[in-house]
């Protein structure tokens, strides 16, 4: 097939998942074509199967912010007929499926007739899509697509509860390639972090209210007074000054290291002991995942998706949010020994292969014909 994908190009994940998903479908053969305003960060590089094609948005002072969306549709329409694309695949409700939609019509005008997929990723549902300013475009753009998916099944309730949705949601989880971190220990070079008796404590996120870092550092602070450690905050955002200040007052500016965003991720991850995500919400929680695919074991709020990923006593431990003093005493019960540790370490990997993406993709596959074959049905 010939695949338009639509995505943020940006380190959220949304934007991580379309791109290892075009990478992933590119080698099973599929021609690849992502569309957005620059590269996303996670596309290692263009091959004869993947193209990327920037969105420009010209600038004219009659309007005081750039119609981005207009710009979209334009593009997606100039694409489908010089690569002569046959499916979309938006990530996103809004902007990125409205302006599908629009290349949709503008396209049948042509006689071209081509099936979008659009899939919810979290924000463009319980926090923008749920505005009201918002609320009718997001609910025509989903139900004006040909196929539906949610990254989980809590989004999926979360979006039949808030939306007047009369399309079929499918639920398709988000995923990770297991192959790419079959690590070697002694090429974590871990001596880098820490020493060797301290334990390495991680948290990976875009450091909005949203992920409660003040909750990451007080969580850290207890289990910093029962053990020797170090934690490592991976991420930039409005919270990050405070989350400095925190660390300063409570005197742990020494055990704390901000590394702002890293394209070293997995490298921190395979340092790490433990993984702290304490999140309001999480309509996923693929920093998790990703934790957990190497060998790290999660602590984490029981809020949105995460009870779907992070398994109680299993690959971690699960709490209500803001309650950071169950969180610690979970830290510190996976921390109590050698043992205890590796059991959790162990299960955390093997609960990451459940989403390797070798089983998720087919399942896009299978949809991505559906969607083909509602276009052709609808043409006879």
């Amino acid at each position: 097939m010939r695949i338009a994908i639509v995505c943020y190009p940006t380190f959220g994940g949304s934007g991580v998942v379309a791109t290892e998903l075009g990478m992933a479908l590119s080698k099973r053969g599929h021609e690849i074509h992502f569309i957005t305003y620059k590269q996303p960060v996670r596309l290692e590089q263009l091959t004869g199967n993947i193209h990327f094609h920037e969105v420009n948005v010209p600038e004219y002072p009659l309007f005081h912010f750039q119609p981005y969306e207009l710009a979209l549709s334009s593009k997606l329409v100039n694409m489908v007929k010089l690569y002569d694309i046959e499916l979309l695949h938006v990530h996103y409700a809004i902007p990125h499926a409205y302006a599908g939609y629009m290349a949709k019509k503008m396209l049948e005008e042509e006689g071209i007739f081509i099936p979008m997929v659009t899939t919810l990723h979290g924000t463009d549902i319980t926090l923008v899509g749920n505005h009201p300013f918002y609320k009718p475009a997001v609910t025509f753009s989903i139900n004006k697509s040909d196929v539906v998916t949610s990254v989980s099944e809590s989004l999926k309730e979360d979006t039949l509860r808030s939306f007047e949705i009369t399309k079929e949601i499918n639920v398709v989880p988000n995923f990770i390639d297991s192959t790419k971190y079959l690590r070697v220990m002694s090429e974590c070079q871990r001596s880098l972090m820490a020493d060797d008796d301290e334990f390495l404590i991680s948290h990976v996120s875009n450091f909005r209210p949203v992920k409660r870092i003040l909750d990451v550092i007080k969580i850290f602070a207890i289990i910093s007074s029962k053990k020797k450690a170090k934690l490592i905050m991976v991420g930039e955002g409005p919270e990050k000054e405070k989350a400095e200040d925190m660390a300063y007052e409570l005197g742990l500016q020494d055990k704390i290291l901000f590394v702002g965003q890293s394209n070293e991720v997995d490298k921190i991850l395979c340092f790490s002991d433990l993984f702290l995500l304490p999140s309001e919400k999480e309509s996923f929680g693929l920093a998790a995942l990703e934790a957990m695919v190497n060998s790290v074991p999660v602590i984490s709020s029981n809020t949105g998706g995460l009870p779907e990923v992070n398994i109680q006593g299993v690959s971690g431990y699960l709490s209500d949010v803001g309650n950071v003093g169950e969180m610690a005493e979970n830290a510190l019960e996976i921390l109590k020994d050698e043992e205890t540790l590796n059991r959790f370490k162990t299960a955390a990997r093997n609960q990451a292969k459940a989403f390797d993406i070798h089983k998720i993709v087919p399942v896009y596959e299978n949809l991505y014909q559906k969607a083909l074959d509602k276009i052709k049905k609808a043409q006879i």
